[in-house]
């Protein structure tokens, strides 16, 4: 008896980690691939559909009628493994009192178009007629788009495009700077026509490179973020057929890295595949790329892997499990898998799977995460692009 007295009182004095799970938080979504929330407003939460429609989740509560349908315009994403189509959403950091939304989106031509729109004189309907285009880029192939945007603690707006497509980046764009494609952009939207490019942008006074470029050398950054807390970025940078891999770099770095892409592939020669040059910085995270893609788009479930698509996530800043502050999630698209690890000094520690724990839809199936998703408060939502909306939890 006085053992397991001792036991209780150990467990008292040293709690542990909390446990975690997940409750379903909305469904009934077509193929979602992402949630945010606009800065200012604590009641809604805005879901991305891939074929060209956003939807409201207000106090917890489906909205019927969409926030925008902007399929008449969106490249319909019908055939399993398209990743084309409505990809990305950011709310300007000044969105109460300006309106203005951008969204990146994949047109019928093939062009990454990159617009800012006004909500309406109804807050929950979008003027999808005050469409004024920043960015227009024809993809040489249907796939690596990127497409994720955010506003950073800068004010600057931040923009994954992927290396262009195809297998291996043929034409080599990921390391050539006179070309937008395999990096993160940085404009400034609040001037010039229809942009600017800020002054202290790496590149801005390379008469060789785009101005727009922040970093490059990436493969197809499907998504990033920023640390709310201390403005550290993660990039999920998609591999090739290897290695997947988490980027990151510190706040106080001021761009213009290169990630190394198709020189390597993570840590690891990927054109020559041997003895090249070690280009760019390595990264903060790598797991092996051994899940069978071709599985994944037919619905087999892919047990007991790593996965074959990385779907980068948040750093937890928020109130509801203050013992997890500082760690950063993430996960994988084909197996389902979701880790976290914490970061010091620019390594990964204390990393964990969090799968079995989080056990998204009561773990009887493999979750397709397309994304995670931050509210105002640092609370975390992970998208399942089945189509339901899951919010992380502390698990009592």
């Amino acid at each position: 008896m006085k053992y397991i007295f001792l036991i209780f009182f150990i467990q008292f004095l040293f709690p542990g980690e909390p446990k975690l799970s997940s409750i379903k938080f909305a469904e009934g979504y077509a193929k979602p691939v992402y949630i945010c929330q606009p800065p200012g407003d604590n009641d809604r939460l805005f879901v991305l559909e891939q074929k060209g429609v956003i939807k409201i989740i207000k106090n917890g509560k489906k909205v019927r009628k969409p926030y925008a349908d902007l399929r008449n315009r969106i490249h319909n994403p019908i055939k399993p493994g398209d990743e084309r189509g409505l990809l990305g959403l950011a709310f300007h950091s000044d969105y109460q009192t300006n309106g203005f939304v951008y969204i990146n989106y994949s047109d019928e031509d093939d062009h990454t178009i990159v617009s800012r729109f006004r909500v309406s004189t109804d807050p929950d309907r979008l003027d999808t007629e005050s469409e004024t285009v920043l960015i227009k880029l024809k993809q040489p192939f249907s796939n690596h788009n990127g497409g994720h945007m955010v506003f950073g603690p800068d004010g600057y707006l931040y923009i994954s495009l992927g290396d262009g497509g195809k297998w291996g980046d043929p034409y080599d764009n990921a390391q050539n700077l006179e070309t937008l494609f395999g990096s993160i952009l940085r404009i400034d939207v609040d001037n010039g026509d229809p942009y600017a490019i800020p002054d202290d942008n790496p590149f801005i006074n390379n008469e060789d490179a785009m101005g727009e470029i922040w970093l490059y050398g990436l493969r197809n950054v499907w998504r990033f973020s920023f640390d709310r807390e201390t403005g550290d970025v993660y990039l999920g940078d998609v591999g090739q057929n290897l290695w997947e891999e988490i980027d990151f770099i510190a706040a106080s770095e001021a761009g213009g890295q290169n990630f190394g892409w198709r020189v390597m592939e993570a840590n690891h020669c990927y054109n020559p595949a041997e003895d090249c040059e070690q280009t760019g910085i390595l990264p903060i995270y790598e797991y092996p790329n051994d899940a069978n893609y071709m599985k994944v788009l037919t619905g087999m479930d892919e047990p007991n892997v790593d996965g074959c698509s990385v779907t980068g996530g948040y750093v937890y800043r928020g109130e509801n499990i203050p013992d997890l502050q500082g760690t950063y999630f993430f996960a994988d698209y084909c197996s389902g898998n979701i880790w976290t690890f914490k970061e010091v000094d620019g390594k990964a520690f204390e990393f964990k799977n969090r799968t079995e724990e989080i056990s998204l839809g009561g773990g009887n199936f493999t979750n397709y995460i397309s994304s995670f998703g931050e509210d105002n408060n640092g609370e975390l939502y992970i998208v399942d692009y089945n189509g339901i909306i899951f919010k992380l939890i502390s698990k009592e």
